[in-house]
């Protein structure tokens, strides 16, 4: 026990729901509005200090639960999870560091409200973990700044000896026959000490998203936005593009990938990424995509830097052997790298790299985070088109993670005007420009989103307790 040790005092959840400016294509449904749960946390250490901490994240439902029921069906299953989980947590007696409180969520309580959800849900189907993983984080993103805040610390501070009850022994185990111990480490020990402030930003190009400036038909809202890629580019001096593909269209997928990299080379646009949202099922499918690029475009084969999740989510039920892929491209689990045994169970499938993502906890991607890197697999961390406080914890994991390049940060493209409050205090973090990010207004306790500096208006709490 440790005298910082935080537990629960009280909470208020709250929706938030954004539009989209344009549509963004998730595999094989579109986004065209979100709901944005927030959670506002109260907690006491055991020298009786207090604070509060914030977590936000978009309950993305057509990211986290693909299926043929109807959109508001799932996103009634998700908000009422994320009400039991209020509910839950503030009935929760745990007390400790928000690592080991999050993780012990995780595994001892979440699975059971799950389950009990699912039994008297009658829904047809039950809600995937991944999505009740995103359904806790705005809980476990909220402790780790509630602790901060408690403790007077920046929560990149805390993650090591000094204020943690155990080691990373405590939570992770080598790969069989690795030279790797985790006795006596910490998170601290695999985080980066970046130099500057600031961050390349990934653009994502959607399914649906305008290429050229030819494809505009003058109807469009003059809203002082681009629309087209070329102009995206020009306007925030981009050089990293997410091209996202269907997965289940070779032809459209591979001349998706001619035009963004002809674009991107005209335009002295740097790297690329493919991203096929988990519909493959064949690794021929992507090694024909990349072997035909590597021979009629070489130049734009040598601008992808990495492949995203081009195969099914769930690992253990398609345990496809995909060094084949990883021979051509680094690649990225995505949507399959819930926790960290699923990331070991990837490595050995073949699998060299996990895409992180703070909407399945800030504690499961630190988890993620120290296993990959004792096992020298890359890094990235990915957006859920965070916007409004989703977007800091997101690009603070970005900026400690030592990713391979950057972060990818897609919030102002589809909904620039959610984040008006934000932007006000931290500026650089909702705007592109030169193709990064600027950090400079980043510090204070927690996550240091200065909440109070925002002023935004919230409705009433859905959870008040």
């Amino acid at each position: 026990m440790k005298p910082y040790d935080i537990r629960v005092t009280g909470l208020q959840l709250y929706y938030l729901p954004v539009e989209t400016r344009v549509p963004l294509k998730f595999g094989a449904e579109v986004l065209t509005s979100v709901t944005c749960a927030r959670v506002c946390i109260r907690t006491e250490n055991r020298r009786g200090e207090r604070g509060e901490g914030w977590g936000e994240t978009p309950l993305s439902v057509q990211w986290v639960w693909p299926s043929a029921l109807g959109y508001e069906i799932r996103e009634r299953a998700l908000k009422r999870i994320c009400e039991l989980i209020a509910n839950d947590l503030a009935e929760w007696n745990g007390q400790g560091h928000p690592f080991e409180l999050g993780h012990s969520y995780q595994k001892q309580r979440l699975p059971v409200l799950v389950d009990q959800f699912n039994a008297g849900s009658g829904l047809p189907e039950d809600v995937p973990y991944l999505a009740a993983l995103v359904c806790f984080s705005l809980f476990d993103i909220a402790l780790h700044d509630a602790y901060g805040q408690t403790n007077r610390l920046s929560v990149y501070a805390t993650y090591n000896e000094r204020y943690m009850n155990a080691d990373l022994a405590a939570y992770l185990e080598p790969a069989n026959g690795a030279a790797v111990r985790f006795d006596g480490l910490y998170p601290e020990h695999f985080l980066d000490t970046p130099s500057s402030s600031e961050l390349l930003a990934w653009h994502l190009v959607g399914g649906k998203d305008l290429l050229y400036r030819r494809e505009l038909t003058g109807d469009e809202r003059e809203d002082g936005y681009p629309y087209t890629l070329e102009d995206w580019i020009e306007r925030d001096g981009l050089k990293c593009l997410k091209v996202k593909l269907a997965g289940n269209d070779a032809a459209w997928d591979y001349e998706r990938l001619v035009q963004v990299g002809e674009i991107a080379l005209a335009r002295q646009v740097v790297w690329l990424t493919a991203d096929f949202n988990c519909q493959v099922t064949d690794c021929k499918y992507v090694n024909h995509i990349l072997d035909r690029l590597l021979h009629e475009f070489p130049d734009i084969y040598k601008s992808i830097l990495y492949i995203e999740q081009p195969f099914p989510y769930d690992l253990e039920a398609n345990r496809l052997d995909v060094r084949s892929v990883s021979a051509r491209k680094p690649l990225f689990m995505d949507e399959s790298a819930h926790d960290w045994e699923l990331v070991k169970l990837g490595r050995e499938l073949g699998w060299t790299g996990v895409a992180l993502k703070t909407c399945k906890t800030q504690t499961g991607a630190l988890l993620s985070l120290c296993w990959a890197k004792a096992h020298g697999m890359t890094l990235m961390v990915q957006d859920l088109t965070n916007p409004m406080l989703a977007q800091i914890p997101h690009v603070l994991l970005a900026y400690y993670a030592g990713t391979i390049m950057g972060v990818e940060t897609n919030g102002m493209q589809f909904y620039p005007e959610a984040s008006g409050y934000e932007a006000k205090v931290h500026p650089g973090l909702y705007r592109r420009e030169g193709g990064k990010l600027q950090l400079r207004t980043m510090g204070g306790y927690g996550f240091g989103y200065k909440v109070e500096e925002m002023e935004r208006p919230l409705p009433a709490p859905v959870v008040h307790i």
